[in-house]
């Protein structure tokens, strides 16, 4: 009876990743087909097979590079949305909570006001925003230590401190730089998809996964943080040092979510508990099953962001932030009991 219920529950758990990657794979051959030029997903094999054509240069310059770095950032921002609300066992934590996008918001703004894009070109802007964001995961992680442990909840405090820290340094440049450099700020404030450089993308694609199949190297040291540190260390687990790999891993692959798409709200807050709302608290799926989540509600979003106002377009972050507050209050409130 024991196996054929543990049987069962690997089959859904099988059975709801599958349902997610189709999930995956529709938004993206939706979000490859539909714009401001309409394309027939019968006609791309031959679009592509032309190797030329403004069909061909639409698909692979265009739209693949969006797709794959909406699938990146989106899996990449609610698994370490995930990691942390297990790492700090609260709710309320998300990427951005300790200070990582105030860092590269803030490198950002620094690379902009000081016209160095000017000089390096445009490829600097993601890379002072991962410098901002290093030095603010650098910032948090060593005021966080103490004896040579860990406090996670002096962590997170001094995290968030670091992020108005941070805002209000942006807020100042703002404040003494020029119209069209603050324009330029706040565009990249807003969050796009939109990035020419197709090794970025690349490096944001293996970064995700990578970090993914790590960190499905530690879902028992996760499962296990669920009953708290002490009992945790009884089970047999170096919190210390999971605790250690996954914040790190988690805030880098954060930096670099930010750094090459700006700031994108909402994502690594809200897939997470809608996850659990669905699976439940189990990492062995909860982490592959936010990470295709993710990928799926940023191809969702970005393709209305697209699509609303053609040819124009909005800021993505303003679709994330609406779209995902809606629907976590509405399960929310469908789910209040369980939740």
């Amino acid at each position: 009876m024991a196996q054929s219920t543990f049987k069962k529950y690997h089959l859904n758990w099988l059975g709801f990743a599958g349902l997610l990657g189709a999930l995956v794979v529709v938004a993206a051959l939706f979000s490859l087909s539909y714009g401001e030029l309409q394309l027939k997903l019968k006609d791309m094999p031959g679009y592509l097979r032309m190797g030329e054509g403004l069909e061909y240069m639409v698909i692979t310059k265009i739209r693949l590079p969006r797709v794959l770095l909406a699938v990146s950032v989106g899996g990449a921002l609610s698994l370490t949305g995930t990691l942390l609300q297990g790492i700090y066992r609260n709710p309320l934590v998300e990427p951005y909570t300790l200070g990582i996008s105030g860092g590269a918001a803030l490198g950002v703004a620094l690379a902009i006001v000081l016209e160095i894009t000017a000089v390096l070109g445009e490829f600097i802007l993601p890379v002072a925003g991962f410098i901002g964001s290093f030095v603010s995961i650098f910032l948090v992680y060593s005021l966080s230590m103490r004896k040579g442990t860990v406090n996670i909840n002096r962590m997170l405090l001094i995290g968030v401190m670091i992020s108005f820290i941070s805002s209000s340094g942006m807020m100042f440049l703002m404040s003494i730089t020029n119209v069209e450099n603050m324009h330029s700020i706040v565009f990249w404030i807003m969050g796009s998809l939109d990035e020419p450089s197709t090794v970025l993308v690349q490096v944001m694609l293996y970064a995700s996964l990578i970090v993914l199949i790590i960190s499905l190297a530690f879902t028992r040291s996760l499962n296990a943080l669920r009953l708290g540190e002490a009992k945790a260390r009884h089970l047999g687990i170096n919190t210390a040092f999971v605790i250690r790999i996954l914040f790190i891993l988690a805030s880098l692959l954060t930096g670099l979510s930010v750094a090459v798409a700006g700031i994108i709200g909402f994502v690594g807050l809200v897939i997470p508990h809608l996850v659990r709302l669905v699976v439940g608290n189990d990492y062995r799926i909860l982490l592959i099953g936010s990470f295709l989540s993710g990928s799926f509600f940023l191809l969702v979003c970005d393709l209305l962001a697209r699509t609303i106002i053609a040819p124009n377009e909005l800021p993505i972050g303003v679709i994330t932030g609406m779209v995902g507050g809606v629907i976590f209050i509405v399960m929310l409130n469908r789910n209040k009991s369980r939740y």
